[in-house]
């Protein structure tokens, strides 16, 4: 019994140790359950663009001729939509990469991380309600997302990346 005892020990014990494989380190050979519904176009006019123009619609101001307004967020509300387009914008660099939307894993791989980390210092700017901090993520996302253009819609018009300026 006390044989037993040590048998199911170390079968629970190697079998806490056992874990699924994240994505992240799985073999690059291994196919992906992966599903792209839409193509890069998609993914950008119907979740990445709106969401980065909700982030720039919350940084910063607008000088008109009847004066300037500020687009800073003034209720928790506001807040907290700003900070769920930066989830977007950054989650966005992450579908990018995905089998299906990633065009190559130079440029592409780099401009999508960046994506990623521009939206996440959205995200804190606004958890921390930093309308500065806010402004110069936006500015950051506007960056990655022209010197994306800039290489791989050579010739294309650019839908949706018309960032602060157009407000």
């Amino acid at each position: 019994m006390r044989h037993a005892g040590y048998i199911l020990i170390a079968l629970l014990l190697s079998a806490c140790g056992q874990s699924e494989q994240p994505a992240s380190q799985m073999p690059h050979n291994q196919a992906m359950p992966f599903q792209p519904t839409g193509d890069v176009k998609h993914l950008m006019q119907w979740v990445l663009d709106p969401a980065a123009d909700q982030v720039w619609g919350a940084a910063g101001s607008i000088i008109t001729a009847a004066g300037t307004q500020d687009l800073t967020p003034t209720t928790d509300a506001g807040w907290l939509a700003a900070q769920h387009s930066a989830a977007v914008v950054a989650e966005s660099g992450n579908l990018l990469l995905m089998p299906g939307l990633a065009r190559d894993h130079n440029d592409w791989q780099d401009y999508s991380l960046g994506l990623v980390a521009a939206g996440q210092l959205a995200m804190s700017a606004a958890a921390e309600r930093d309308a500065e901090a806010l402004f110069d993520a936006g500015g950051q996302i506007y960056r990655v997302c022209s010197s994306c253009h800039a290489v791989y819609i050579q010739g294309e018009e650019s839908p949706g990346i018309q960032g602060p300026e157009k407000q």
